[in-house]
């Protein structure tokens, strides 16, 4: 039983300032089963103090992190838990665990290096709205 199953509130930490990962971040809050995880751009104090307490370098990680109770998951791993708490046809991104971590990992790799070059890059964090400020952990 995987940490998602057990019911530890998730948490992922992403790149506040990336245009795809604040996407990415609105694409999940319309299309979670539960609404269960929380998120915090890894600019800010509460992102910040969570890589401090895991021992996570943000310049290794690249981008995406979600923090399982005591798991850190990252890069292709991170995406992959995310699909398991996406709605269908959504969730359906969890086959993808059939492919070698190191094939997933080569393809995010290259995502997260060229993602300001491919999407942009914003001046600041996004703001949540009041309806989803409980979300985000500041």
């Amino acid at each position: 039983m995987s940490d998602l199953e057990r019911g530890y509130q998730p948490v992922l930490l992403f790149d506040g300032v990336c245009n795809l990962c604040n996407s990415s971040v609105k694409f999940i809050l319309k299309n979670e089963k539960k609404h269960d995880l929380k998120f915090a751009a890894i600019q800010s104090e509460a992102g910040e103090k969570l890589l401090t307490h895991y021992r996570i370098d943000p310049n290794e990680t690249n981008s995406v992190i979600l923090i399982s109770g005591d798991h850190v998951y990252t890069a292709s791993d991170a995406v992959l838990k995310v699909t398991h708490l996406l709605k269908f046809p959504y969730s359906i991104g969890k086959i993808l665990v059939v492919v070698p971590k190191t094939i997933r990992d080569f393809f995010y790799k290259r995502v997260a290096q060229n993602r300001y070059n491919w999407f942009g890059k914003r001046e600041s964090c996004m703001i949540p709205t009041p309806q989803l400020r409980k979300r985000f952990l500041e």
